[in-house]
């Protein structure tokens, strides 16, 4: 049985930002907390975010989500709105503030350690519908976290964990380019192939989901078209404009499901929370397209040459060689051994992808030793 579910308001546009109280009122959030980091609120946007609200000083602020958010922050986040008497949550931030905003919203509103909430620990049947509701305000063009049923976690016990359900989903998202504007090119290359990894991964997923697969090619076109201009003119308002929407778009359609990137970069976070999301995942993309390839439903439906077409490649055969190129173009790195990963790490690395929920939506089923061997043809 295939479930299709669209359920976030999204306001979308350069100025996006001033229909914060509207959406406020919208959901009656009367006395909202916060849920950004350090850097976000340095740079001044949450100044912005409070000028947009007309009680401002009702406002609490937790800024300090880490760059991989884990249980710690959930709980120390969870205790301020629990204490402070909030009604709802605006994350501020790339995807580490919003995800933690979502496991805020169900730790601050349940009972329980943030582990029982976990998808692969049963947590779905155990998020309920009293989550505080989250308006989600993007400030980076990668995870798409915004419109997300998913919060990506790490456990008190190192496991990186997805807590899913369709209460986790924020209730509005405002995606407002603007926020954008002043991201730096490394940040920008490493989100941006975030995004493209996520439409690649949701396209080629083998679970029932036209409207996901339409609005994941849209996305990757999107995405593919303009992240060189994005990270090289971060001023393009237009290169800026289509990354924001490549990044909705690939989060809307991953509901679908994604697959070996993801649960191999999700477990590498895990092991080792310094490295970065966005950069894993565009140098794992190049093994696991060729891995996949050999999937029945993939060749089936002629899926590779779908994607190469909404890319601008003459084939399925060149989508490899032309993630290859496009990293070393944004200047990322070229293998995991550059990012600081060793081989002593794959045991670890391969255990937690196995127990990730990605893995069971990639078209072909992996095992130990075809991750072993992705992580090696990634090194």
């Amino acid at each position: 049985m295939a479930l299709i579910n669209y359920v976030t308001q999204v306001q979308f546009d350069f100025g996006a930002l001033a229909l914060l109280q509207q959406e406020c009122d919208r959901l009656g959030i009367k006395h909202p907390m916060i849920v950004t980091d350090a850097g976000v609120k340095a740079a001044g946007i949450v100044d912005r975010v409070l000028a947009q609200l007309t009680e401002p000083a009702a406002v609490g602020v937790f800024d300090q989500t880490p760059p991989n958010p884990n249980e710690a922050a959930v709980r120390a986040a969870s205790q301020v709105y629990r204490d402070g008497g909030f009604d709802g949550i605006i994350a501020v931030g790339g995807g580490s503030a919003i995800d933690l905003a979502k496991g805020v919203a169900v730790c601050g509103t349940h009972d329980g350690p943030l582990k029982q909430f976990a998808l692969i620990e049963g947590g779905l049947a155990r998020i309920t519908a009293a989550t505080a509701p989250v308006i989600a305000i993007p400030t980076t063009a990668g995870t798409g976290s915004e419109v997300g049923r998913a919060a990506i976690l790490i456990l008190d016990d190192g496991r990186k964990v997805g807590i899913l359900s369709p209460h986790v989903v924020p209730k509005s998202a405002i995606c407002d380019p603007e926020l954008t504007l002043g991201l730096p090119p490394m940040l920008t290359a490493a989100t941006g192939m975030d995004a493209i990894t996520h439409c690649i991964e949701t396209f080629l997923s083998p679970l029932f989901n036209p409207p996901a697969e339409g609005i994941a090619l849209d996305g990757l076109w999107r995405g593919w078209a303009h992240i060189e201009r994005a990270t090289k003119t971060g001023g393009d308002r237009d290169a800026r404009w289509n990354m924001m929407s490549a990044s909705m778009q690939g989060a809307m359609a991953f509901q679908k499901g994604l697959g070996c990137v993801h649960s191999l970069s999700h477990s590498l976070g895990g092991v080792n929370p310094r490295l970065h999301h966005g950069t894993l995942n565009a140098v794992l993309l190049p093994a696991v397209l060729d891995f996949n390839r050999e999937a029945a439903t993939v060749e089936k439906d002629h899926k590779f040459d779908r994607l190469a077409h909404a890319m601008g490649l003459p084939d399925g055969d060149a989508i490899g060689p032309a993630i290859k190129a496009l990293n070393e173009r944004l200047g990322l790195p070229a293998t995991l051994t550059q990012m600081g990963v060793t081989r002593d790490l794959f045991p670890k690395i391969v255990e937690g992808a196995l127990l990730d929920h990605s893995h069971k939506t990639n078209p072909r089923e992996a095992s130990a030793d075809d991750y072993a061997r992705l992580l090696d043809r990634s090194m």
